[in-house]
């Protein structure tokens, strides 16, 4: 019997989350795993949002909630965007959703018909590809490598675009590259963008605030305001607060759009826990010290890592300008070595040397592997150690 349609069966569960269990299954077992696999920060958020979502538990009162979110959460959300990316939003224009993985999710539910493409520039987040799949749209993966910055350019764009393109979706600080576009990168986007004017823009900001060198964070939005009525800006406060089990998005976009999302979460979840809400609320509107302490840390372990994979002769590797992933080359390793891909890569590095990693092809770019730095110094120093003892052995081999 069969009990998942031809949508369900086409899509893979999320690569990340099953090596990031294959690795806890191996140290259960007793193995000396060093799990670098999933994008998640390493440490607690700010004592304040803990102790606001006690007090919320504390107060009661705690019912089903407006489906876009409360008004005190939205409004921190408007301010937010106001005061640090210079857009102005009224609250019929912004939602809330169990983590921005939702809202991105609900909005090619809302928009997407059968065949309708998405323009998405490569290495791009795991979930893309399959949330489009999911709703009966076509991911079109541009390939946007090393050569061009991880970027996707006005010529590459142009080249993707279709009839049926229907989307463009942006990341940046980009999972996984750290790829941060610049207003010159945007500014050229939207030279193009303006001659199509079906295509609706999804910009995923989620890293925003974890900048590793100089590269500043602008907002598509704020670059594009001549797109203002196609722009989806897409944030949450999972990595910026490390509150990534909290489950709390959100977006702001045109009102009609922005009422789609929110009327799917209406049939869908109802609305985010309260209790969340609160928290995200005072993450929001608090002491903001601990997002630029975070982004410090963030950028020591870059350095520390980039040090380290810059002395391994055999790999490729260009330095982050944010998020907080080493995305490296293997493919001269893959071409001297008996091992077929970048998956076998990460499985000979995991099985053999202890060490859990993605392969690029999750990103819809094969051969890579893409590290998280969101550990502490001693497994980050660990994790290189065995990075180059692997691609040591390899190469003797193939000598």
């Amino acid at each position: 019997m069969e009990y998942e349609n031809s949508r369900s069966m086409g899509i893979k569960a999320s690569p990340s989350m099953a090596i990031a269990m294959a690795a806890k299954k191996l140290r259960a077992e007793g193995r000396d795993i060093i799990d670098l696999s999933l994008g998640e920060p390493d440490f607690e958020p700010p004592a304040h949002v803990a102790e606001a979502a006690l007090e919320a538990i504390r107060a009661g009162g705690i019912r089903y909630g407006l489906a876009a979110g409360s008004e005190e959460l939205r409004r921190a959300i408007r301010d937010k965007f106001r005061n640090e990316n210079r857009l102005d939003f009224s609250l019929d224009e912004i939602t809330v959703a169990n983590g921005a993985k939702q809202i991105i999710f609900d909005a090619f539910l809302a928009t997407l018909e059968a065949g309708d493409e998405v323009v998405i520039p490569a290495p791009c987040w795991v979930s893309y590809g399959d949330i489009v799949a999911l709703h009966g749209g076509t991911p079109i993966y541009v390939e946007c490598g090393p050569d061009a910055g991880f970027k996707l350019s006005a010529a590459r764009l142009e080249q993707a675009i279709t009839a049926r393109t229907r989307w463009l979706m942006l990341n940046s600080p980009s999972n996984p590259t750290g790829a941060v576009y610049s207003v010159d990168d945007y500014a050229a986007l939207e030279a193009v963008l303006a001659r199509h004017p079906r295509i609706l823009i999804l910009s995923d900001e989620i890293y925003e605030h974890i900048l590793l060198r100089d590269t500043p964070f602008v907002s598509f939005g704020e670059v594009c305001p001549s797109l203002r009525d196609r722009t989806l800006v897409v944030n949450g406060v999972s990595k910026a607060y490390a509150m990534t089990g909290w489950r709390v998005g959100y977006a702001a976009g045109p009102k009609g759009l922005v009422a789609g999302i929110s009327k799917i979460q209406s049939q869908s979840v109802t609305s985010v826990c309260g209790v969340a809400q609160a928290a995200a609320t005072a993450a929001l509107t608090g002491d903001q010290s601990f997002v630029a302490d975070a982004a410090r840390i963030f950028a020591r372990r870059a350095d520390l890592v980039a040090s380290a994979l810059e002395e391994i002769a055999g790999i490729e590797f260009v330095r982050p300008d944010g998020a907080f992933y080493a995305f490296i080359g293997v493919r001269d390793l893959i071409n001297r070595s008996t091992l077929a891909n970048d998956v076998a890569v990460a499985a000979c590095l995991l099985n053999d040397y202890g060490l859990s990693s993605v392969p690029g092809t999750a990103f819809a770019m094969p051969g890579f592997l893409r590290l998280s730095i969101a550990a502490s110094d001693q497994e980050l120093q660990g994790a290189c150690e065995r990075l180059a003892r692997m691609v040591t052995s390899l190469k003797s081999r193939a000598a």
